[in-house]
């Protein structure tokens, strides 16, 4: 898939990851698996479309983590991102966005602790990850 140029070219669900982070493209995978609708688009943070989405909707790298969820016109960050990428996969996952309930800041608390150690407890990649044949559609540049 192309780069896209304003906030409304990008899909409905769009997951923006670390594409050098091996908890990130792990997730990935796991999406992948488990979006049976193939509802979910991803783009690596460090694309020309993840550099320009940041830079477009006034997002501080240092807020952001290991993902940004683009969801019908939103921004999402952190762990609310990760609860409603949870819900949108579908399946028994739309049970994980039950965890909303929890007060953002010990959410919030919980992700930033994996995010600061996910270097050091899972690896990283010396590049980001390249879709398959199958998958490029799914992917932004």
């Amino acid at each position: 898939m192309p780069t896209r140029g304003t906030s409304e070219d990008l899909p409905d669900r769009l997951l923006f990851f670390d594409g050098v982070c091996n908890l990130c493209n792990g997730m990935v995978q796991f999406v992948i698996k488990r979006d049976s609708r193939k509802r979910l688009h991803f783009a690596t943070l460090q694309s020309a479309a993840g550099v320009h989405f940041i830079s477009a909707h006034g997002l501080a790298t240092a807020d952001i983590g290991t993902s940004v969820y683009w969801r019908n016109g939103e921004a999402l960050t952190r762990s609310t991102a990760a609860l409603n990428v949870a819900r949108d996969v579908g399946g028994v996952w739309v049970l994980a966005f039950g965890l909303i309930l929890v007060p953002r800041f010990i959410r919030d608390a919980v992700y930033d602790f994996i995010a600061r150690n996910r270097y050091r407890w899972f690896g990283k990649r010396d590049a980001c990850m390249v879709p398959t044949s199958e998958l490029r559609e799914r992917f932004l540049e």
